[in-house]
């Protein structure tokens, strides 16, 4: 048994348990395995996240969509981070499991290797490039962070989000009524939206500023 295969299964029970109860334990029994065989490899579940965001990486990097060609920066980019949200969704708090984790190999790097030399074909500096990257893959992140609590998994709606019920709490404050459908509701669209918000204002700002140099 190796981390990977330790990771693999708890990708699996995620959909099952969520994170807060996912556990070493748990997983240590869908493997068939005693604990400590578990705790030899993760001394702490931060540690097994950053394995678990580790093996999500390589599924985004197996479909991700090539850093060249064609495709204009921005089509990379909106195309990619559609992927990332859909890569997250697949799991029960996949926001969660990858938001803040360490990669534990550098297998990525050849992949951002490409993307910092498309973007500097574009007219970013590397600096630059980084941080939009940053600011795009933050905005993703988060969204489906916010997603996932209302739609723990794509068929599900957690208890509490019912824009009925809370158009009728906050009836006093017409306003904060009239949008209940639009914060619970039609993520897909909202996605695109700010995703396109994102894309024209590093077009603005950070490329921008890149050019007046």
């Amino acid at each position: 048994m190796d981390r990977t295969q330790v990771a693999e299964a708890a990708l699996r029970l995620l959909n099952e348990t969520g994170l807060e109860q996912l556990s070493l334990r748990r997983i240590a029994t869908e493997l068939n395995v005693k604990a400590p065989a578990l705790y030899w490899h993760f001394a702490s579940k931060q540690a097994l996240l950053d394995e678990m965001a580790t093996v999500m990486t390589r599924e985004l990097r197996d479909h991700a969509a090539p850093a060249s060609g064609t495709a204009s920066w921005d089509e990379w980019f909106a195309e990619n981070l559609r992927l990332l949200r859909r890569t997250l969704l697949r799991y029960r708090d996949g926001a969660k499991v990858f938001s803040g984790t360490r990669l534990t190999t550098t297998e990525h790097a050849e992949g951002q290797e490409r993307y910092l030399r498309m973007m500097t074909e574009a007219g970013f500096s590397v600096n630059a490039a980084a941080r939009a990257f940053f600011t795009a893959f933050s905005y993703t992140v988060g969204f489906v962070i916010e997603e996932q609590a209302v739609q723990p998994l794509p068929d599900e709606r957690a208890p509490g989000y019912d824009p009925d019920e809370r158009a009728a709490r906050m009836a006093a404050h017409p306003l904060a009524a009239q949008i209940s459908a639009e914060l619970f509701t039609d993520f897909d669209a909202r996605f695109e939206e700010g995703l396109q918000a994102v894309i024209a204002g590093l077009r603005a700002t950070v490329l921008a500023a890149d050019a007046g140099e």
